[in-house]
């Protein structure tokens, strides 16, 4: 087991690596495969109205005409000991983690980072609670119930939640309960849990629902279709044969065989959010990576964009790698592979 966890961390680590020098690449080398020049770069920092003089100036303090690989690991190097960036006039220093620094806004873009992660965390986490509990409950429920009015009721309900899209049922989520009928709070009022708990919930309900919603439809076709194939099985029949109560053979032994590629789904989903609801925090207007990374692709500021989606991959990572190791706690036999 424990030569199965430290495999997987190394390859973790190197999936990052190669992550970071992909997104890098993206970033600073694609531009000047078509054509982009250091001073057109370094025009985003000062302004299209500064002299060419002062471009050339800029671009060469920010080492845009050094080699694409010396400007990466500088970019790594200051992930671990911080980096200095010199801008004529003064010299900014941004402290370790450094994930790049913002020259539209003049600030590091690590304590940007760190500030919106409760925010997206916490409307990952709610909408997961839900999601995984309406979707589990929903498709098992339609598997049992094959071809009933509960069944084709569920698969409805799942269709329409897959098929409308995040910012048509937030909006209409909004103008109804929050604006029309005054249940839930309106877009923008997020409340830190440390200052009110309840608040923290209450601004946060619609946006859990309304995330949830899609995800939960799709967990409900999953779970029927993992229930429908493993209700069929041998082990099924046998289970009953021996007159085991039918709330045992349904969650014990199908339900828990059903759940392995729901498992597989989850730890994708999850790391994705963790790295930013675009749209659910856009349409709510809630100060998450999410909209952290549309103000920063608006703006056209780099290094912010940079530094989302570095957190993104990191989360994704995490979670692939928290779920295999928790493929061997299940299945011994995936320590083998």
């Amino acid at each position: 087991m424990i030569t199965y966890i430290i495999r997987r961390l190394f390859a973790a680590v190197v999936l990052l690596f190669i992550i970071s020098a992909a997104t890098f690449s993206i970033f600073y080398l694609v531009p000047r495969l078509v054509g982009s020049t250091p001073e057109t770069l370094a025009t985003r920092y000062v302004g299209r109205a500064a002299t060419p003089e002062t471009v050339h100036l800029i671009a060469e303090k920010l080492g845009f005409y050094d080699p694409i690989w010396l400007q990466y690991g500088r970019w790594v190097k200051g992930i671990f000991f911080g980096a200095d960036y010199d801008l004529g006039a003064t010299v900014e220093h941004c402290p370790a983690p450094c994930f790049g620094y913002s020259f539209i806004t003049k600030t590091p873009v690590w304590p940007d980072l760190v500030d919106r992660i409760p925010v997206t965390l916490s409307l990952a986490i709610g909408a997961a609670i839900l999601w995984l509990i309406f979707g589990l409950s929903i498709g098992t429920l339609s598997a049992l119930r094959r071809g009933s009015f509960l069944d084709r009721a569920a698969m409805t309900f799942s269709l329409a939640g897959v098929s409308l899209p995040i910012f048509f049922t937030g909006m209409i989520g909004l103008l109804v309960f929050s604006y029309k009928l005054g249940w839930t709070a309106p877009g923008g009022s997020y409340t830190d849990f440390t200052e009110s708990p309840s608040a923290w919930a209450y601004a946060l309900l619609l946006p859990w629902i309304v995330l949830a919603l899609q995800f939960s439809a799709q967990y409900a076709r999953l779970t029927r279709a993992g229930m429908l194939e493993t209700m069929g099985e041998d082990y099924i029949r046998t289970a009953r044969a021996k007159g085991l109560p039918e709330r045992d053979v349904t969650v014990k032994h199908g339900l828990r065989a059903a759940l392995t590629p729901i498992l597989t789904i989850f730890g994708l989903d999850f790391g994705l959010l963790l790295g930013g609801a675009v749209l659910t925090e856009q349409v709510f207007s809630l100060p998450g990576l999410g909209k952290y990374a549309v103000d920063a692709i608006t703006n056209n500021d780099l290094p912010k964009v940079l530094g989302v989606t570095m957190m993104a991959a990191f989360f994704v990572v995490i979670a692939n790698l928290i779920v295999d190791l928790l493929y061997a706690v299940v299945d011994p036999r995936v320590r083998l592979g």
